[in-house]
């Protein structure tokens, strides 16, 4: 047992500060209230390293409040506000377990996910919040029987985004087709933001034809990630964004260690070497097109 303790230890050890970037970026989703010590902690440090601004993403009731209190009490910190589409199934079959906080069960049907929604409007009418995300459709986690609750709040929250003028960030786990569907039925806002785009290049294709966003985290460092490279490389540079998505994803070469928004730089840099561009260039593009979609 003694000799596997330094890689235990090491595999909860925080990643070393990477070079800082010479241009600022922003992580365009992050999950501050899933990572340790405190949010002023991880504005500071990735502040440290060029990273100066994050966009905080809820994924339940409890996380998407957390995610506009966060944001109004940060100057550099923007919310957006979703039931994850795994969360929908759970809400409708009463199930505590997952992203829900509520430690006990609750009361289920389509009610409770009516009510829910409602509560998810209410919050993206907040001026801190930018988003309505993340949503979309995960058919890697919820089976048949939670499809249609999926779909049912996938819609409802595109409605919400086109409502109050809000950017849509999309979750897709092995749902391409269905997702690009259903966006083209409801009509997609103006602002669309494939969150850890997980597509191909000929995907990339398609978003890149229909304006959305498609935002890379730190999975296309892996080395069985050659299709995310490959969509990297097509996708237009002025629809591109970086990500951590931490606490997940963390970038090689420290996968399957704690992540967190400092270490941006070293996916911007992997990045940079697939499209054959410095990284200043690529941070300068960067920084532009997350302000620009989502609007602050």
């Amino acid at each position: 047992m003694s000799s596997n303790a330094p890689g235990r230890s090491d595999k909860h050890t925080a990643p070393p500060l990477p070079e800082p970037l010479r241009v600022p970026v922003a992580d365009s989703h992050t999950h501050l209230d899933m990572q340790s010590g405190t949010v002023e902690e991880a504005l500071a440090k990735a502040a440290s390293v060029g990273v100066t601004t994050l966009v905080q993403v809820g994924c339940d009731l409890a996380g998407s409040r957390w995610a506009a209190e966060t944001a109004a009490a940060h100057d550099a910190v923007h919310a957006t506000v979703a039931l994850h589409p795994n969360e929908a199934p759970r809400i409708v079959h009463g199930d505590p377990d997952g992203w829900s906080r509520q430690g006990a069960r609750q009361p289920g049907g389509d009610a409770a996910l009516d009510d829910a929604l409602a509560e998810i409007d209410r919050l993206a009418a907040l001026p801190q919040v930018r988003g309505v995300g993340e949503t979309g459709l995960d058919h890697f986690r919820t089976g048949p029987e939670g499809k249609e609750a999926q779909e049912r709040s996938f819609r409802a929250h595109i409605e919400i985004a086109k409502r109050h003028g809000k950017t849509l960030v999309i979750h897709d786990r092995d749902a391409h087709a269905d997702v690009l569907r259903v966006l083209k039925e409801e009509g997609a806002p103006e602002r669309t933001v494939f969150h850890c785009y997980s597509g191909d290049a000929e995907m990339a294709e398609v978003c890149a034809r229909a304006g959305y966003y498609m935002s890379f985290a730190g999975n296309v460092t892996f080395k069985n990630a050659q299709n995310l490279r490959d969509a990297l490389a097509v996708a237009p540079p002025e629809l591109v964004l970086v990500e951590t998505d931490a606490p997940f994803l963390t970038p090689a070469p420290y996968r399957g260690r704690p992540n967190a928004p400092y270490l941006v730089p070293v996916t911007v840099r992997a990045m940079a070497d697939v499209r054959g561009v410095d990284e200043d260039t690529l941070a300068t593009a960067l920084a532009a097109n997350t302000a620009r979609a989502f609007g602050y």
